[in-house]
């Protein structure tokens, strides 16, 4: 992580704009002829529609849609926030992003995985898969996990070579077929999978559903070793304590649930739940170290609970809940002491945890979308940090996020406590929602 004196703040922006640059041509889809016009070259620091045909080193297809927008001081001097680039996607919204050392993937309705090279983010390929409505992926090393909307997961390999050739390994549960007529296994879900997290030291891979159940799958053997009903509706998000193997499951109930593998089997038990509103939980994130673990909750009242795990009981004690966001928190993710919050509001809010202690500060409101912002990602590049962002508005952002030297916030959202009520001074945030996504809010539920 990067940290930066406040007086090299002006050296940084004139920094920026001159490194504001791909090195090649980058574009979603070409299934559809879509073209946009040419727009001017960067001029003033109040732009934010830069084109990046202008600035590109190769020429570039005319679909590309890539955008530059100018560098934003946050509502603090703790940080520093710009959108690198912006693309409108044609064929849909992206429902899910995920990282791997040498790739950026993301999902959608189709049934392509679409693969761009990091950190530049050029676009090296795509995976085809029989199957649509790829709703979660995860990579981890050289394999990327996808579902699909036939309930099943597929596992691919996606190693790094000259030419970008994924292999698919396998697809869970295994097809069984009788006289060629496939035959559905017991052990696939029955709903859409919605989420997956996987053990990397038992090489165990979990996966959530609108079924209300979680499957527990042994990537070695390709087999479904565990199945149980973790709630009462839709499992929305799973995260993995990778140091000692505790499972957290959130739902539409209102529900985050521990669970834990019993020891030489393959079963699971629940060990804790944590209830501590009613409305959905639609997101989950695990913040640990060797010194303190923290769980993070996003909900649909707009709220983030979390919960530190205490080092003598090893139970997880609800510490407060930190509140800015105007609508429902969809997604959420970590790294190090930041955490980051995506909402209906259409804004990412950075926050940071200090050390030693259960206090939060908000470092930015970085406001770009025009709608939900569905899904993140976060990674440590050598030139700082970048999050990537997808929103029901059909756009994909990435940003780049440099942290200044720490100090106490001018104005910060403080954390309401469970034993007093603190008062809360929020920063001016004014999003815009696309009109037309107001009017299908209004007219149906579209998070699913």
């Amino acid at each position: 992580m990067e940290f930066y004196g406040k007086g090299h703040l002006r050296s940084l922006f004139e920094e920026e704009r001159r490194n504001m640059h791909f090195t090649r041509s980058l574009s979603f889809s070409n299934d559809q002829n879509v073209t946009e016009p040419r727009e001017s070259p960067f001029v003033s620091p109040k732009a934010s529609s830069v084109s990046a045909a202008s600035i590109l080193l190769s020429p570039m297809s005319p679909e590309t849609p890539w955008k530059l927008s100018p560098m934003h001081a946050s509502a603090t001097p703790s940080l520093l926030y710009h959108c690198l680039a912006s693309l409108h996607r044609y064929e849909g919204n992206v429902f899910s992003i995920a990282i791997s050392r040498d790739f950026i993937f993301t999902s959608s309705k189709r049934s392509r995985i679409h693969t761009w090279r990091r950190p530049d983010c050029a676009e090296v390929g795509h995976i085809k898969a029989s199957s649509p409505d790829v709703r979660a992926i995860l990579a981890h090393g050289r394999i990327l996990f996808t579902t699909h909307g036939d309930c099943k997961v597929r596992v691919w390999d996606v190693s790094v070579t000259q030419k970008f050739r994924p292999k698919k390994i396998t697809t869970l549960p295994q097809s069984k077929s009788f006289f060629l007529f496939p035959k559905k296994s017991s052990n696939q879900h029955k709903d859409y999978i919605s989420c997956l997290a996987y053990n990397h030291g038992e090489k165990l891979l979990y996966t959530g559903s609108w079924d209300k159940s979680v499957k527990v799958w042994n990537i070695s053997e390709k087999r479904c070793v565990d199945s149980f009903m973790a709630h009462e509706d839709h499992v929305n998000a799973i995260v993995i304590n990778q140091q000692d193997g505790c499972v957290f499951t959130c739902s539409s109930d209102g529900a985050v649930k521990i669970w834990r593998r019993v020891y030489g089997e393959s079963s699971h038990i629940l060990t804790m739940t944590l209830i501590f509103q009613l409305s959905p939980v639609n997101a989950l994130a695990l913040s640990s170290s060797p010194r303190s673990c923290f769980l993070y909750s996003g909900s649909s009242d707009g709220l983030i609970n979390f919960w530190e795990k205490e080092k003598t009981s090893g139970r997880f004690s609800h510490c407060g809940y930190l509140q800015g966001h105007h609508f429902a928190v969809l997604c959420l993710a970590t790294i190090h002491e930041l955490i980051l919050s995506g909402s209906e509001d259409a804004t990412v809010r950075v926050w940071r945890r200090e050390e030693g202690n259960c206090s939060h500060s908000c470092l930015a409101v970085m406001d770009g979308h025009r709608g939900p912002v569905r899904c993140l990602a976060a990674s440590l590049e050598t030139e700082g940090l970048l999050v990537y962002s997808a929103s029901l508005d059909r756009s994909f952002k990435v940003w780049r996020v440099k942290l200044l030297t720490p100090e106490k916030p001018e104005k910060e959202e403080l954390v309401v406590a469970n034993d007093q009520q603190t008062e809360i001074e929020e920063f001016e945030m004014s999003p815009v929602l696309s009109p037309s996504w107001v009017k299908k809010k209004i007219q149906a539920n579209h998070f699913q």
